[in-house]
C-alpha cells in the first residue's frame, strides 16, 4: 500500500462510529501498520452529526486532515448530507438503505456508491446493539485495509468484558461483522 487509506465515517450521536473507527485503528496497530484515528465531537453527543477521520497505512502518515476519503461512511440523512464534501471520483461512498429521504442527497460523482441495509440487518435478524459492528464489517470489506481475524481481536479487546459477562455477546458481535463484511461484497 503505497499511501494510506482515507476512511471517513459520519453518523448520529450514539450509532458507534467512533468506536468502529477506533477499533479498526487498534486492529492496524496490531498488524503493525500506521493508523491515525481522529475523532470529530461537538454537539454529536446531544443529537448531531459525529464524524471519525482513519487512515492507515505502512509509512508514516503525514498529515492527520484530508479532502478527499476513499472510504466515505453515512449513517444518517445529515450524514450524508455533511459527508459529500469528502467524495472524489474514486471514493467508495457506503450509506444505510434504511435511511429516508437521501436520493438525490447520495454523491453523483462518487466511483461507487454502495448501499446496505445495516438497520434491518441489526434489528430483524440479530440485535439492534450490533449495527455498528455491521458497519465496521461493511467498511473491512470495502477497505480490505486490515484483517479480519486482527478487527476480531480488536472487537474482543475492546468487548472482551462484556463478552465474559454474557458470552452470546461475542457470537452475536461476531456474526454481525460477518454479515458486514456479506453486505458489501455482494455489491463490489
Amino acid at each position: 500500500m503505497a499511501k494510506p487509506v482515507k476512511i471517513i465515517l459520519a453518523g448520529e450521536g450514539g450509532q458507534g462510529v467512533q468506536s468502529i473507527a477506533q477499533i479498526i485503528a487498534e486492529a492496524a496497530n496490531e498488524e503493525g501498520r500506521e493508523a491515525l484515528y481522529i475523532p470529530n465531537f461537538g454537539v454529536e453527543q446531544r443529537g448531531g452529526v459525529s464524524v471519525a477521520y482513519l487512515q492507515i497505512g505502512d509509512e508514516p502518515i503525514g498529515a492527520p486532515k484530508f479532502l478527499i476519503g476513499d472510504i466515505v461512511v453515512a449513517l444518517s440523512d445529515r450524514a450524508v448530507r455533511r459527508t459529500k464534501q469528502y467524495v472524489g471520483s474514486e471514493t467508495l461512498f457506503v450509506y444505510d438503505t434504511g435511511i429516508k429521504n437521501i436520493d438525490n442527497d447520495l454523491p453523483k460523482n462518487a466511483k461507487k456508491v454502495l448501499g446496505i441495509p445495516a438497520i434491518e440487518v441489526s434489528t430483524k435478524e440479530l440485535n439492534p446493539r450490533v449495527f455498528n459492528i455491521i458497519i465496521m464489517g461493511a467498511v473491512l470489506k470495502a477497505s480490505e485495509v486490515v484483517a479480519v481475524e486482527d478487527a476480531r481481536a480488536a472487537v474482543e479487546n475492546k468487548l472482551g468484558y462484556k463478552f465474559e459477562k454474557n458470552p452470546e455477546l461475542r457470537e452475536m458481535n461476531f456474526g454481525a461483522l460477518d454479515r458486514g463484511i456479506e453486505l458489501v461484497a455482494s455489491l463490489l
